[in-house]
């Protein structure tokens, strides 16, 4: 695995438990965050600065396992299920309330890792009523709030930076 230091306050997890969650959420999680996420889960990294778009970005704290915290993966979800992306799942907030997430669009075996931004982000259910927007249409526009980071959570990780 890449060369990054997590700050952990959470006990780990087994792999039964993140495969649990990944059929909560009807996804298959790659491998190697699979074995990052059962020791990581709920922490922080050092070094934890990426870019997106030239713009820098930080990597502010690794969604949880444990089913009590506020910062429970599948509870992310569903908090914010409505103005993600289909098939977008988070896996991380960044300090302003952006998510880190895995794209399973065109990727269902192995996921891109994407930034999604939560500014000028909106309800799809609002988008079509208040802006006459088909279905479709508002998946797309839910999909202009996703930027693209890296082809695998491995290469996320080495994308780091302090």
């Amino acid at each position: 695995m890449v060369n990054v230091t997590w700050n952990v306050w959470d006990e780990p997890v087994t792999r039964e438990t993140v495969e649990e969650v990944a059929k909560k959420l009807a996804v298959t999680f790659p491998e190697d965050y699979i074995k990052c996420a059962m020791a990581n889960h709920g922490g922080h990294v050092n070094p934890h600065l990426f870019q997106v778009e030239e713009k820098e970005r930080v990597f502010g704290t690794f969604l949880s396992y444990i089913t009590e915290d506020s910062e429970y993966i599948v509870e992310v979800y569903h908090d914010y299920k409505e103005t993600l992306p289909a098939q977008v799942v988070p896996i991380a907030f960044d300090p302003a309330g952006n998510l880190l997430c895995f794209d399973y669009k065109n990727h269902e075996d192995d996921p891109i890792v994407v930034f999604w931004e939560h500014e000028n982000a909106a309800e799809k259910e609002m988008l079509m009523h208040e802006e006459g927007l088909t279905a479709e249409q508002a998946e797309e526009r839910a999909r202009e709030n996703l930027f693209y980071v890296a082809d695998s959570f491995t290469d996320f990780l080495g994308k780091l930076y302090e």
